[in-house]
C-alpha cells in the first residue's frame, strides 16, 4: 500500500507551467484532434455517446476533453489549478459553446476537499495525467472518491512506476524547472535524443513518417509530439505508480476496476473504475 501522501509543500516557481503549454498546444487544436479526443474518451469508457451525463474533468488543461465530452452530450464542470490552463479551457468554452449551458468552468484544486465536495457528486469523474502532478498524488487520489456516484465511473491516468529510471526522470525534470538555465538544458539534451529514438524505433517497425504520426495521434488521443515531449520533460511535481497499488487503493473505497491499460515504458496507466461501494 502506498505511503501517507506527502506535504504539498512545491514553491511555484518550483512547478512547471502547464498552462503555459497548454497554451501553445491550444493553436494546434482542430476538428480531426477533436474527434480523436471523442474516441479516447468512448473507447474507455464503454463506447457510445455521454447523453445526459455529467462529467468532471480534474485538471481541464487545454479544455480539449471537456470539449470532447460537451460534443458528446455530457454536463461537464471543468477546473484546473493552473490560471492559464483556465483560460484555456474557458476559451475553448465560448469558442465551441458560448451559451453555456451544458459547461462550466472554475478555479480550483483537487487537494482542497472542501471544494471538491461543494461540485457535488458526478456520473463521470475524469482525469488524465493529472494527479501524479499536485505533490500529493496519493491525497489526490482519495479527494477523487468524493465526486463519484453510486454506480459512476472514475477515469485516470497516472505515470507508470519504474523503480530507477522513473528516480532518474524527476531529477531531469526538476533540473528543467529549476531556472532557465536548467531548462535550456534539458531541451538541448533530450529533444535530440527522444526524436533519435523515436526515429530508430520507426525503423525497427517499419514505420513511415505519415504512419507514424497517424500511430501515435491514435493512441495519444490527438495530442501533439512536441507539446507531450516538453509536458513529460517538465512536468514537475511529479510521482508514479504500480497499476496494482492504484487497484488496491480504491477498492478499499468502494471503487471496483472495470478497465486497465498498461503501459511498458514511462507513459500512464489508464484505468476505469466504477462506484460500486
Amino acid at each position: 500500500m502506498p505511503e501517507k501522501a506527502a506535504e504539498h509543500n512545491e514553491k511555484e516557481h518550483e512547478r512547471f507551467r502547464f498552462g503555459k503549454n497548454w497554451q501553445q498546444f491550444s493553436r494546434h487544436i482542430t476538428e480531426e484532434r477533436i474527434t480523436e479526443a471523442e474516441f479516447s474518451l468512448q473507447n474507455m469508457l464503454g463506447g457510445g455517446n455521454l447523453e445526459g451525463k455529467s462529467l468532471l474533468d480534474i485538471g481541464s488543461g487545454s479544455g480539449l476533453f471537456s470539449l470532447a465530452a460537451a460534443r458528446l452530450g455530457a454536463q461537464v464542470t471543468s477546473f484546473d489549478y493552473d490560471h492559464d490552463s483556465v483560460a484555456c479551457t474557458a476559451a475553448l468554452q465560448q469558442q465551441y459553446f458560448p451559451d453555456a449551458k451544458n459547461w462550466t468552468v472554475q478555479q480550483g484544486s483537487i487537494l482542497d476537499a472542501a471544494f471538491i465536495k461543494t461540485l457535488g457528486e458526478f456520473d463521470i469523474v475524469y482525469s488524465w495525467g493529472v494527479l501524479h502532478h499536485t505533490g500529493s498524488m496519493w491525497q489526490a487520489l482519495e479527494n477523487t472518491c468524493h465526486a463519484v456516484k453510486q454506480n459512476g465511473q472514475l477515469f485516470i491516468a497516472l505515470y507508470n512506476d519504474q523503480g530507477i529510471r522513473s528516480k532518474t526522470w524527476k531529477a531531469v525534470k526538476q533540473l528543467y524547472c529549476s531556472s532557465k538555465a536548467g531548462r535550456a538544458a534539458v531541451v538541448v539534451t533530450c529533444i535530440p535524443a527522444l526524436s533519435a529514438a523515436a526515429a530508430v524505433l520507426d525503423i525497427t517497425r517499419g514505420l513511415s513518417p505519415l504512419k507514424r504520426y497517424r500511430d501515435y495521434k491514435q493512441k495519444n488521443r490527438g495530442m501533439t509530439v512536441y507539446y507531450d515531449w516538453i509536458d513529460w520533460l517538465g512536468g514537475y511535481p511529479f510521482e508514479v505508480a504500480k497499476p496494482e497499488q492504484i487497484i488496491a487503493f480504491y477498492k478499499e473505497r468502494g471503487l471496483t476496476l472495470q478497465t486497465l491499460k498498461t503501459t511498458k515504458g514511462w507513459g500512464n496507466n489508464e484505468f476505469v473504475f466504477v462506484m460500486t461501494g
